[in-house]
């Protein structure tokens, strides 16, 4: 797979570079630099910001040149987000200069709380029709992004839903079933993963991250923690869950597959999956359009203990937001084009242009003709109903670097019982999440 700081750079995640600067300035809180009732009604030109995925950049500009042409009274002014080392960096700098955009069509979940704790976002429940037009669009999963106190300090906008992705022809090599890969069970993954090293010729049956970076658990423990609960969070009503029966039984897998040599506890400097070094990635629908020329691939849902269905399995959202930043001044016009940027044309356009899922339900319904001539997308804009998102909780990044350095202690590099290490996490995290 793609290498995570390629991954995590260009798709906008937090470092650990960044991880201090987004805790000191959480912590130094923020104002407003707009009066909020006033800029909730004012109307204007405003700035955004999109990623810089080439594909998006196309898609954003189409839209603002069709807004300007209907409104030339609220210019729409649209660029890549500026460069940095993370999106999250460029962003927090932003808030803290007081000179943020409108918009960014790159916020992630994870930074939202921190984001808000410094003053730094606008609540959109505060426009009268903000909870019904994120809520209906967004469906039953709406809930996952609220604030701990009810509020919508980002809107879900697309998904990127993590799956099994696998290599046909190394499977074919090892004797394996390749359209029908004995990978539902942890038994069987683990079986399969032995099958491939031994017979087909890889480093690793898979190779995750093995690095301390604290969004690595969102591609290795927490979709088959999520898949294994149907759908629990890491956190949830201020409690933390992994220490359970169910999170230490995909610790115990994980564990499994290091201490076999099924996966390597030494970073690849590349793309393993893509060089072929190993033979299955857990990735998004992004993979496709990076794969899918030079790869014959297959994907399935991640492994359950006892093998849930794949209709009923669970799995990591990997979502982007849009927030709105508290530098805006001409609200009530950044409403309105968050509110047409998110349209069901434009969300159509957007997986048009990008295979990347908007945050709606029963996608393979709703853009039909897309699904019907693409149909290798087909299988994650299925499992796009099924996802659960990381918690909007206080102190988020400290909460998952700290779940992340007892994993790595004692799932990766085994110093640690996962059943000694997890609660002591437990304790840590819940104290974290519980600060005001």
């Amino acid at each position: 797979m793609l290498t995570h700081k390629k991954r995590f750079t260009k798709r906008g995640r937090v470092t650990a570079a960044g991880l201090l600067l987004l805790l000191v300035a959480a912590a130094c809180g923020g104002e407003e630099a707009a009066d909020p009732q006033q800029a909730a009604e004012a109307t204007g030109p405003i700035k955004i910001w999109y990623s810089n995925n080439p594909e998006e950049i196309a898609w954003g500009e189409k839209i603002v040149k069709q807004w300007n042409a209907d409104n030339p009274d609220e210019e729409v002014t649209g660029q890549e987000i500026p460069a940095g080392e993370t999106s999250e960096e460029v962003i927090q700098a932003a808030i803290s200069a007081g000179n943020a955009p409108c918009l960014v069509y790159n916020t992630a979940p994870a930074a939202v709380p921190q984001f808000q704790k410094q003053g730094g976002l606008v609540n959109l429940s505060d426009f009268p029709d903000a909870d019904s037009y994120i809520e209906e669009r967004t469906g039953a999963d709406a809930a996952q992004y609220q604030s701990p106190e009810g509020g919508y300090y980002q809107m879900p906008w697309k998904t990127n839903p993590v799956m099994i992705f696998y290599n046909k022809k190394i499977f074919e090599q090892a004797g394996l079933d390749a359209e029908n890969p004995p990978l539902t069970t942890h038994d069987e993954f683990l079986e399969t993963g032995q099958t491939l090293i031994d017979e087909g010729g890889v480093e690793a049956a898979i190779w995750p991250a093995p690095t301390s970076e604290f969004f690595q658990s969102w591609f290795d423990f927490y979709p088959l923690f999520i898949a294994e609960t149907g759908g629990t969070p890491l956190v949830e009503d201020g409690q933390a869950q992994f220490a359970s029966d169910a999170g230490l039984q995909v610790a115990d897998f994980w564990s499994q597959i290091y201490e076999n040599g099924l996966a390597k506890k030494e970073a690849y400097n590349g793309d393993a999956f893509g060089e072929e070094k190993s033979a299955m990635a857990i990735v998004g629908p992004w993979a496709i359009a990076v794969y899918g020329e030079s790869i014959d691939w297959g994907v399935v849902p991640v492994p359950t203990a006892d093998g849930t269905p794949p209709e009923e399995t669970f799995t990591f959202s990997d979502e982007k937001s849009v927030g709105m930043y508290s530098a805006c001044e001409n609200r009530g016009t950044a409403w309105e084009f968050l509110k047409e940027s998110t349209s069901e044309a434009n969300d159509g356009a957007l997986l048009d242009a990008t295979g990347q899922m908007p945050t709606r339900p029963n996608l393979t319904d709703t853009f039909s003709d897309y699904f019907d001539k693409n149909p290798e997308y087909t299988p994650f804009a299925e499992q796009a109903n099924r996802l659960q998102e990381v918690p909007v909780v206080e102190n988020s990044i400290e909460m998952w670097q700290t779940f992340r350095d007892s994993y790595s202690q004692s799932v990766i590099f085994g110093k640690q019982s996962p059943d000694d290490a997890f609660p002591e996490a437990a304790d840590q995290i819940e104290s974290l999440v519980s600060e005001g």
